[in-house]
């Protein structure tokens, strides 16, 4: 890695907007290019992918991008409703490689996990992915063999409705945002086992702790400064990997190359919003423009008009805006502001609108991690887990697995939680515009099993920030038994987050439908957001046979032991 110096010049001049144009080696993917037929993007039945190496310049250094047919993000891959299709993948790469279809319903044997789903494909090696396409809308697909996520392999994917959608357009535009580092994705891994807040740039200062005193006063501050201390935390924490040496692309272009999408005046437009990042949640807005939310993770929802939205890594929106003005700055923050994803939308080519500074830096609070409501500093964490939380008006306790009990892997544990479906989400509350929250998405269907779950699991997403260890209650994947579900029931699963990190949790092959504040069904997604402090509940129907990976989507929360393996068995 280059040095912290010349690293926070870099991303000064990014927020500036300044540093990246002409340097060369990069050429952007062809469907990206903005024009709404896509040329040359790859649809039908029958497709010929290979993942190899590239040469790339994001940042003024030349480096080596693994690609999928030579282009970071990988062909934007058109499928239609109803079809079987073939796609056969090539590995020209020195190790072995594998292609998971995201959010897709598949058979098991189809889903590309390594020692899950298959073997992995060699190199040299193809393997053949055919399965029928059950399911319209808007995902992605991307490597699930070790970084290869982060290093560029990655690409959009649309499956084209069978019958008509109930909302109209004229054009069609895929932004894919995602996270680019020049560092060996490996390297950095071993930089957050040794210092897991290497690149947290934003740490309290001396002038911080003197405006919360002034603020707070003396006894508040200094009691919540010692909390933070005693639990090994800084609230500045937010992101584990930051701007400090991600570059944040849109559609593969860094934000002064200016990813531009041309329209027609009097146009509606159809954004289909992809998170392919590996560790980065985006705030996105068009400043000007509102935007109609129409669809999430593939599938149509109630039509809710917002101003900006927060998108999870892995999650998808498809959003309908209106334009009446020339250009407009399409603007995606990363949700620890230390940087952002950029591009326009122009009647014509060259077109520019005023980029938006990044809004201010957030901090986490006890609150946000469910253990608000106490003078922190004044007692140890046992002493707080054996308090009534009840008798103070706080709500029951919250419970934890015995597995969690002095635990080496577990550094906290929340003790009041809440499904919190209309919190904005840090950041983002009380800013002065709409923001989309999980309380406004509800699907434009019934729940399409009806029955009410024959039984619950519960699991707690723990973890320990200082040792940068992951995992669900406690326990790492590599010493967890699987969750063993019988073919055709119907399950509630309850997470509760018992760290201070916001995770989206992913599972494989079935559908997550979202449960409301009453225990009723809301709405049907692929990847559930689980902020701080959280508990939300959703419905699974074990309606596919087979091994399922089920794990956080930050890539190295996955990595280090925040997964399970799903068996639907007969």
């Amino acid at each position: 890695m280059h040095s912290n110096t010349s690293r926070r010049t870099f991303v000064k001049g990014l927020a500036a907007g300044g540093l990246l144009g002409g340097l060369g080696l990069w050429r952007t993917p062809v469907w990206a290019l903005g024009d709404a037929g896509l040329p040359n993007a790859l649809s039908g039945s029958e497709f010929d992918l290979f993942i190899g190496e590239t040469p790339v310049n994001f940042t003024g250094s030349p480096r080596t991008a693994m690609t999928i047919n030579g282009g970071l993000p990988g062909p934007l891959l058109r499928w239609r409703e109803g079809d079987t299709v073939t796609l056969r993948v090539r590995n020209r790469l020195k190790d072995s490689t594998s292609i998971h279809w995201h959010g897709i319903l598949l058979p098991a044997d189809m889903d590309g996990v390594p020692g899950l789903s298959f073997h992995g494909i060699e190199p040299g090696g193809v393997y053949v992915y055919r399965f029928k396409v059950r399911q319209n809308g808007t995902y992605w697909y991307h490597s699930h063999s070790g970084f290869q996520e982060q290093s560029g392999v990655y690409g959009p994917l649309i499956i084209d409705a069978k019958e008509p959608e109930p909302f109209r357009y004229d054009r069609d535009f895929v932004v894919m945002l995602s996270d680019w580092t020049d560092e060996d994705p490996d390297s950095l891994m071993k930089t957050l086992k040794k210092q897991s807040d290497y690149y947290n740039f934003h740490k309290r200062t001396v002038a911080d702790f003197i405006h919360d005193v002034s603020d707070k006063g003396w006894g508040a501050t200094v009691a919540d400064r010692t909390m933070w201390a005693q639990m090994n935390m800084n609230p500045t924490d937010i992101a584990d990997v930051s701007g400090a040496t991600y570059t944040f692309l849109m559609n593969g272009q860094a934000p002064d190359v200016n990813w531009t999408g041309l329209f027609r005046p009097g146009e509606k437009l159809r954004l289909r919003l992809i998170n392919g990042s590996a560790m980065t949640y985006f705030d996105v807005r068009i400043p000007g423009l509102k935007m109609t939310v129409v669809a999430a993770d593939g599938l149509h929802v109630k039509p809710v008009t917002v101003d900006e939205l927060r998108i999870a890594v892995a999650e998808t929106y498809d959003v309908i805006v209106e334009p009446v003005a020339e250009a407009y700055t399409l603007f995606a923050q990363a949700m620890d502001r230390t940087g952002y994803a950029r591009g326009t939308l122009a009647t014509h080519a060259g077109l520019t609108a005023a980029v938006p500074a990044l809004d201010p830096r957030p901090l986490v609070t006890m609150d946000d991690m469910g253990m608000g409501g106490m003078d922190h500093g004044s007692m140890s964490m046992d002493d707080m887990a054996g308090m009534d939380h009840s008798a103070m008006g706080m709500g029951p306790m919250q419970a934890h697995p015995a597995s969690e009990k002095d635990n080496p892997l577990v550094d906290m544990q929340a003790m009041t939680t809440a499904p919190k479906l209309d919190d904005p989400g840090l950041g983002l509350r009380n800013n002065g515009r709409k923001v989309l929250t999980y309380a406004d998405l509800r699907s434009a269907f019934e729940d399409p099993d009806g029955r009410d779950p024959g039984r619950t699991i519960e699991l707690h997403l723990t973890g320990h920030m200082e040792k940068f260890v992951w995992s669900f209650n406690g326990v790492k994947f590599s010493d967890a038994e699987p969750l063993r579900l019988k073919y055709g029931e119907r399950i509630r699963l309850v997470l509760v987050n018992d760290t201070m990190m916001t995770h989206p949790i992913h599972l494989h092959g079935l559908w997550s439908d979202l449960e409301d504040g009453n225990g009723d069904f809301q709405v049907r997604k692929h990847t559930i957001d689980m902020p701080p402090g959280t508990r939300r509940s959703y419905r699974v129907t074990a309606d596919a046979l087979g091994r399922w990976a089920y794990h956080c989507h930050l890539l190295y929360h996955m990595e280090m032991g925040m997964f399970r393996e799903v068996r639907v068995e007969e």
